[in-house]
């Protein structure tokens, strides 16, 4: 039972990632993609800094946890950044499947890098992407280069993000507070751009867009990335990737109560079928 907690604390991280979808929707028909990047990094960083000095004050840091930190930051700032700038040229629904694309990625680097791999995790591959097939229902409905280019650009982050998964693995033996506090350094750059195309008054200006980046700072970022690096300090990242795919199944749920979506009987055996996944992935779950 002790070892569950790993893997309940990355169900905790799809559950808030999957609250963001409904908030990130509305956010970007009223700002940048450059100011949701940066601003809701700053945020996490404002919050996070007491912890960092009092860490410090401590004795207890570490160069390791910061040279960790940056290079997952560089990761999620490029696919959070990407994954934005992709969807304003492609459908949702292309943008959530080829975002969740990242687990092939994860397996292929794993395969690689790591030498191992396995039957069960090749099937548990084949019926989460299946099942994230039906979930998502990409689309061709929309076919001319500028859609293409958006998927390409979201294609990208999802290469990100899977490497963004590999660094978590690596460092994640580092207190989790303090590798995120890092790990969102490098979504200020983002304000650059923003600044110098004047875009980033939209954000100051309205009142719902900052309440929202503060929850998303504060729930989907320092809350659920905190527990991705807790929980892989156990669960390997080929699995990581596989329970990263509940998060399309979690953001119908609250798409669902939000939004008034629903799902299709499509939707509900592909969200089947990614469970299934994590099942047959099971048997080489922990490190």
């Amino acid at each position: 039972m002790r070892e569950y907690k790993y893997l309940l604390a990355l169900l905790g991280t799809v559950v808030f990632w999957g609250s963001s979808f409904p908030i990130i929707k509305y956010l970007m028909n009223i700002i940048s993609e450059y100011s949701y990047t940066w601003v809701r990094g700053f945020f996490s960083i404002v919050f996070l800094t007491p912890y960092l000095l009092w860490f410090i004050a401590r004795r207890a840091f570490t160069l390791r946890c910061l040279k960790g930190g940056l290079l997952a930051g560089v990761f999620y700032s490029l696919g959070l950044w990407l994954q934005a700038w992709g969807t304003r040229y492609t459908t949702a629904s292309n943008s959530a499947f080829i975002t969740g694309l990242n687990v092939l990625f994860v397996h292929v680097f794993t395969a690689v890098f790591y030498k191992r791999y396995s039957k069960e995790l090749l099937l548990s591959l084949l019926t989460s992407v299946t099942g994230l097939y039906l979930l998502t229902m990409p689309t061709d409905a929309i076919t001319s280069i500028q859609s293409r280019i958006g998927d390409f650009l979201v294609l990208l982050g999802a290469v990100m993000w899977a490497l963004q998964i590999l660094a978590v693995d690596k460092y994640s033996e580092c207190d989790p507070f303090i590798f995120i506090y890092f790990m969102f350094l490098p979504t200020l750059f983002f304000a650059i751009p923003d600044m110098i195309n004047n875009s980033f008054q939209n954000v100051f200006m309205r009142i719902d867009a900052i309440l929202l980046l503060i929850y998303l700072a504060l729930i989907c970022n320092i809350g659920a990335f905190s527990l991705q690096v807790y929980g892989q300090k156990r669960i390997r990242p080929e699995v990581t990737a596989i329970v990263f795919l509940l998060e399309p199944v979690f953001a119908s749920i609250f798409s669902y109560f939000i939004l008034a979506e629903t799902m299709s009987f499509n939707q509900i055996i592909g969200a089947t079928l990614i469970i299934l996944s994590m099942y047959l992935a099971s048997k080489h779950m922990y490190k």
